[in-house]
């Protein structure tokens, strides 16, 4: 592992979205580096449940609050993680959604300019659409579709990014953006219906593996310890490394390669069915990863496979304790 940035320890930060996949992980990191933390969740996709391990750690605090409304808040660092990143459940209610995006990232923006707090975004490869260069830089603009089913939560994301830059042009706010692309590992919900948690779920159930489309579209899996990482290295950054900064696996997969390879790691008897492709589903998606290496000493150490072991492991207890 490179030695990345870290954190002060004493350090207060405050992460919006902290009961959520992602979120959970970031806190668990942030108070590894001798911080503490506030953790806030409006919990209409996270889950209590991925922060219970904390309930008699002292450094951390949580508030149940949705980052639509506005918020004081005194913390070194603001992180934004509050927003559903799975289609199924950004597109349930994509109204809800852009306003999570636009007026909670306003909302945390201002709460960190008013308390001088570092504020750090996290982004997404969603803005880059379904892109027409590959692999994707930071400086590609992207092929977005503005009316589309996804639009709510791609647009969303590029609309909070150019808030954060203004922000840091107009008031001198010091921000940090990251374009996280997929993430999988253990605290996924089975049913957020991204590729990894819905293959394994359907693979350790003995359902049909469903695809979408021939299989042949690529995506780039990172290991949730990795990217965790990642956004920390990020947050401890100089104050001149603003980003936007890709951060994910650049090793490709076909979604039919890591069908086979759930199935085989599950010793699974399910089959593979093809389904539609959705509208504006992206056709590749792979991470130029130069910059965060360059700017932050960052990049994943974690292969495929032996993530894919530990998310195994993860969603078989969690159908074991509901047995």
């Amino acid at each position: 592992m490179e030695k990345l940035p870290k954190l002060k320890p004493g350090q207060h930060v405050f992460i919006a979205g902290a009961a959520g996949f992602l979120g959970s992980h970031l806190v668990d990191r942030v108070l590894a580096q001798g911080c503490t933390v506030t953790g806030a969740d409006n919990l209409h996709t996270g889950r209590i449940s991925n922060l219970t391990h904390l309930k008699t750690d002292q450094r951390f605090s949580f508030v149940e609050h949705d980052v639509v409304t506005p918020k004081d808040i005194k913390a070194d660092i603001i992180f934004n993680l509050a927003c559903p990143a799975s289609p199924r459940h950004y597109q349930a209610d994509p109204i809800r959604s852009m306003k999570t995006s636009v007026f909670g990232t306003l909302n945390l923006l201002e709460a960190a300019q008013k308390s001088g707090a570092r504020f750090v975004q996290a982004s997404t490869s969603e803005v880059y659409g379904d892109p027409l260069e590959h692999p994707q830089r930071e400086s590609y603009w992207g092929h977005v579709n503005p009316i589309g089913i996804r639009a709510c939560y791609d647009e969303g994301k590029r609309a909070a990014e150019t808030l954060c830059f203004d922000f840091h042009r107009t008031v001198g706010l010091d921000i940090k953006v990251a374009r996280i692309f997929n993430t999988y590992g253990p605290r996924m919900q089975p049913d957020d219906g991204r590729a990894v948690s819905n293959f394994v779920m359907q693979a350790l159930e003995g359902k049909p593996l469903t695809i979408y489309g021939d299989g042949s579209q690529t995506r780039s899996f990172c290991f949730v310890d990795d990217l965790v990482g990642g956004l920390v290295a990020l947050a401890a950054s100089p104050e001149g490394v603003t980003g936007p900064v890709n951060m994910g696996n650049p090793t490709e997969f076909e979604l039919i390669e890591l069908a086979n390879l759930v199935l085989q790691l599950t010793k699974s008897n399910s089959n593979i069915i093809h389904l539609p492709l959705p509208s504006d589903d992206p056709k590749q998606r792979r991470p130029d990863i130069g910059r965060a290496w360059e700017m932050l000493g960052w990049k994943p150490n974690v292969e495929l496979q032996e993530g894919l072991e530990k998310t195994i492991a993860f969603f078989r207890a969690g159908l074991n304790a509901s047995v």
